[in-house]
């Protein structure tokens, strides 16, 4: 039997910037927690096609590999969890918290970089979103961005290997932003969502996202700027 699912920690600063931890459950949450409680098989399905996939990328992301192992710990962590759901998130916040503890839990059997130390860390580096040397000292661009318009959709799917190569370019970025760029960028999730699962304040969590797409974007950039084959 799996212990009992833990919220994961909440770093100082976002306690301190009154992080809200919590996003509204649905009707249909509600009403599938209820099927999934009643020992429903069929609900029990079709909440992993729900978010079986995602909940790959996001392991994927926290711990790099171990993906496969995290999630079923995290299915069986759900299943034995159920009775004590109480709705004051939606599921999906509720099923990612699960993930992002046991995908800790794995990296520290494992003597992996935790997430946790990796959002405090990044939160406090004093790290530019970019370069520096882009600019002049008036602030101007001395390299603007990329005029990724002057190239034809066909010739940026071809560079970009139909997104394979975006997603070895963000599985390069830092851990932290790189959990964000995925849970915003990848999974579509709110930023407040996305606080909630994560434990972050919104003013942080804005900070892993525009560090990490400014970071993705100089790769793309660079990618582009590649002769063709």
């Amino acid at each position: 039997m799996v212990g009992s699912p833990i919220e994961p920690p909440v770093s100082p600063a976002s306690a301190a910037a009154g992080t809200a931890l919590e996003f509204e459950p649905t009707l249909e949450d509600r009403e599938l927690v209820e099927r999934l409680r009643s020992g429903d098989t069929a609900a029990f399905r079709a909440l992993v096609d729900r978010f079986h996939p995602s909940m790959l990328r996001l392991a994927r992301a926290i711990a790099h590999d171990g993906e496969q192992d995290i999630v079923q710990e995290t299915w069986a962590a759900v299943i034995d969890g159920l009775e004590r759901f109480e709705a004051r998130s939606s599921l999906r916040t509720w099923v990612f918290r699960i993930l992002t503890n046991r995908a800790n839990s794995w990296a520290k059997r494992n003597r992996r970089a935790q997430l946790q130390t990796a959002l405090d860390a990044e939160i406090a580096a004093n790290e530019p979103a970019v370069d520096p040397a882009r600019f002049t000292r008036s602030g101007n661009w001395a390299s603007p961005p990329a005029a990724w318009l002057a190239h034809s959709p066909e010739e940026v799917l071809l560079r970009l290997e139909e997104g394979t190569r975006v997603l070895a370019l963000l599985a390069e970025l830092p851990p932290a932003q790189r959990v964000v760029v995925t849970l915003r960028d990848l999974e579509g999730l709110p930023s407040m969502e996305v606080c909630a699962i994560l434990g972050l304040s919104e003013a942080n969590q804005r900070v892993l996202l525009h560090r990490g797409r400014a970071k993705l974007r100089s790769a793309l950039e660079r990618c582009l700027a590649e002769p063709s084959p």
